[in-house]
């Protein structure tokens, strides 16, 4: 008997991505320009990640010196380093074992880590108490996520277990809620109104898996990935009613809170949202929030550093939760590590804020930059049109296409926004993903890039579309 066919089958059906495909093709273009094949451009510019250092963004200096004085703690003895990186290094290594790095942690994460997140979430949410026991710290926040999933899905019932899911919605949350075998409900985000989340969409969606599934959560991703958009609190609390009222746990992608560009748009979390809708809903929405420090200002995507906290879970099933959490040993201690130091950054009078505050001014000042000329350069561009970028780390463009076009594609046995993009890197060497990949409404075609990248990046990742898409068009009106 093959190996494949005892492979779950919920595996076995999970899609391949086209991203995946174009990634593959990129690298080998790299080696081709390597062997100095003749190309019209002398690099491949990839901003089809939401990697931040992948596409330029330079790491914290503050971050990466309390991490090297952690790995390498005789840096603790030298001057080397400023006295608040000295002292911040000895206060995290005391709460390691033996204070290394190199030690295993408790299941949930550093007790002491624990407790500053639960510090900085109630900070954040206006003084709305936050428990440690209640957070679990975790690989980054899509582990946690498919975590939480595990415990909410029953692969074995009937009817199939559904989750209401964005369209669109970046790929890995989708391929985890088919990996773990439950049924994808799709509600579709409305682009002529900025990707809003529109409470009547999520009733239909509900009304489409009657006698199909049986839908236990809903999931949402604030600010938006890959939309950009950023959740009013009018909309969060119609998002809290309906789960109310239908019995849905409620998961909250919240992973870009740090990156809110839009000049009306606010980051509040859903916790917050619902805490001061007050009793009886405060007392009742199941709520899991995820947060990560592989996004937003620092990230550190390679360090895998996350966390999940849970609001109103039974008891009974916390247990199981910490259970599940246990079998994983805990989170890469070095990520546990980011996290704290995202929550707690270096203050005003420490030694060490000046430039961290020189650093991450620069990022913001940077994404602000791209969110405008993307704006400005993709909306100027013939059959192109991009909603505003109010926060996260992608733009999702919209591409009419041409008819003539459309055809070549189906020639070629590709999805229409697959072929753009292979024609864009091919011809330009700009690495973007399809829309495909991450859910569009029938017969709309869709770009994702990212706009976290440096400015020089993204000027010339925008001249490269710019100067392609004439050529494109000339060819293919």
């Amino acid at each position: 008997m093959s190996v494949l066919q005892e492979i779950s089958p919920n595996v076995r059906n999970m899609i391949q991505l086209e991203s995946t495909v174009l990634a593959i093709r990129a690298r080998q273009i790299k080696e081709e320009l390597r062997q100095k094949v003749r190309k019209p451009y002398k690099e491949v510019i990839d901003v089809s990640w939401g990697d931040p250092h992948r596409a330029g963004v330079k790491p914290l200096s503050f971050v990466r010196q309390v991490l090297s004085a952690c790995l390498y703690p005789q840096l603790l003895n030298s001057d080397t380093l400023p006295v608040d990186v000295r002292q911040r290094a000895q206060t995290l290594l005391a709460g390691c074992d033996a204070g290394s790095v190199g030690s295993y942690t408790a299941a949930a994460g550093i007790s002491e880590i624990v407790c500053r997140v639960s510090e900085f979430i109630t900070r954040r949410d206006g003084g709305v108490p936050s428990y440690p026991e209640h957070i679990f710290i975790s690989p980054g926040s899509q582990w946690a996520l498919t975590s939480i999933l595990n415990v909410l899905v029953n692969s074995e019932a009937s009817p199939r277990t559904g989750v209401l899911t964005p369209v669109p919605c970046y790929s890995t949350a989708t391929l985890s809620i088919m990996g773990l075998g439950a049924d994808i409900v799709p509600y579709y985000l409305s682009e002529e109104q900025g990707w809003e989340l529109q409470v009547e969409e999520l009733h239909r969606a509900l009304d489409s898996a009657k006698g199909a599934c049986n839908p236990v959560a809903l999931y949402v991703i604030n600010p938006g990935n890959p939309t950009g958009h950023v959740q009013s609190r009018k909309s969060m609390q119609e998002v809290i009613r309906l789960v109310a009222e239908k019995r849905l746990f409620l998961l909250a992608d919240e992973v870009y809170q740090d990156c809110v560009y839009g000049e009306n748009s606010e980051f509040v979390s859903y916790k917050r949202v619902l805490a001061e809708m007050g009793p009886p809903l405060s007392d009742t929405v199941e709520l899991a929030s995820f947060h990560s420090a592989s996004k937003g200002i620092m990230g550190e995507c390679g360090l895998r550093g996350g966390y999940v906290e849970l609001v109103n879970l039974d008891p009974a099933v916390m247990k199981y939760i910490y259970k599940l959490f246990s079998t994983y040993s805990c989170a890469p201690v070095l990520g546990q590590i980011a996290l704290d130091l995202m929550m707690n950054p270096p203050q005003p009078g420490d030694p060490s804020y000046p430039l961290y505050s020189e650093e991450t001014q620069h990022i913001r000042s940077t994404l602000a930059h791209n969110v405008k000329r993307v704006f400005e350069v993709v909306n100027s561009l013939p059959c192109f049109c991009c909603q505003p970028v109010e926060g996260g780390a992608f733009a999702f463009p919209r591409l009419h296409l041409p008819h003539k076009a459309i055809e070549k594609a189906k020639e070629m046995g590709m999805q229409p926004d697959m072929f753009y993009c292979v024609r864009l890197l091919e011809d330009a060497g700009v690495l973007v993903s399809p829309g495909q990949d991450l859910g569009q409404k029938e017969d709309t075609y869709h770009i994702r890039f990212c706009i976290m990248t440096s400015e020089d990046t993204m000027e010339e990742a925008l001249r490269r579309l710019s100067s392609f898409q004439t050529q494109f068009m000339k060819v293919f009106s």
